[in-house]
């Protein structure tokens, strides 16, 4: 199968809620090999993301009162919840406060990392390395978070947590798979603009959905599981997917709407 058809079946595509995967949502015995020498990152896995969190500062192009704090690594790798699917979270801390203007530069952080995850694909041991801007005061409501600067844990994870009802975030996530599946039938039907108008609803309604489970039930909250399962299964990248590729049938002078 050619890269276009797999585009398409890809996007075509529907979730059966009978054979939602949560496998990944798992504990593992240990962190992820290759990355940690027993509970510390290795020195050559630090050192290539201190090289690559220095080379991302350095093009924001800030003055020079604008320091890098720490640069952290967070997210599923600094945990037993680890996968084959997971992201190096890789977090660069700022003080906002010394920003001129705040909420004008806190869009400009967030655009430059999408660019520079959308243009970069550097992998550490085969994982993906993604880019982010955080205000060093932010809480983090992250399991693991590990300070590359000082090499050592600011938050070190724990292999516990509360029983975890299965059941209801497959449900949940089949829910919101569903709801990506329908966006995907509007576009199919080339209604371009129904379908933009329904992923962007959806991409607002299933971020705050997450943080709210985030704000309520932490890490391991119905909705923040939910959440990574959709990601792990790519539903979130096929939401991604349809919103611009209904922008730009929309955009598009040869359409008919």
């Amino acid at each position: 199968m050619d890269g276009l058809n797999k585009w398409k079946a890809f996007l075509e595509e529907l979730a059966d809620p009978q054979f939602v995967d949560v496998s990944s949502l798992k504990l593992k015995q240990t962190l992820a090999p290759g990355l940690w020498d027993k509970k510390m990152l290795t020195p050559e896995i630090g050192d290539a993301l201190y090289k690559i969190a220095k080379e991302f500062f350095e093009t924001l192009h800030l003055p020079p009162n604008i320091t890098l704090d720490d640069v952290t690594l967070t997210g599923s790798l600094a945990t037993y919840n680890w996968s084959d699917l997971s992201d190096v979270d890789l977090h660069l801390l700022i003080d906002f406060t010394k920003l001129e203007n705040r909420e004008l530069m806190e869009d400009y952080f967030k655009e430059k990392s999408r660019n520079w995850n959308n243009t970069h694909k550097i992998f550490i041991k085969g994982y993906e390395v993604e880019v982010y801007v955080q205000d060093s005061s932010e809480p983090h409501h992250a399991n693991g978070v590990y300070s590359i600067l000082n090499d050592r844990w600011i938050k070190e994870p724990s292999r516990f947590r509360p029983p975890i009802d299965y059941e209801t975030v497959k449900k949940k996530a089949a829910a919101l798979m569903e709801a990506i599946d329908e966006v995907y039938e509007f576009y199919a039907e080339k209604d371009y603009r129904l379908a933009l108008k329904s992923a962007e609803s959806l991409m607002d309604r299933i971020r705050k959905y997450r943080r709210v489970g985030l704000e309520t039930g932490g890490i391991n909250s119905v909705e923040n599981l939910s959440f990574k399962v959709l990601r792990r299964n790519d539903y979130l990248q096929k939401l991604s997917s349809l919103k611009i590729l209904a922008y730009d049938k929309l955009m598009s002078v040869n359409v008919s709407i």
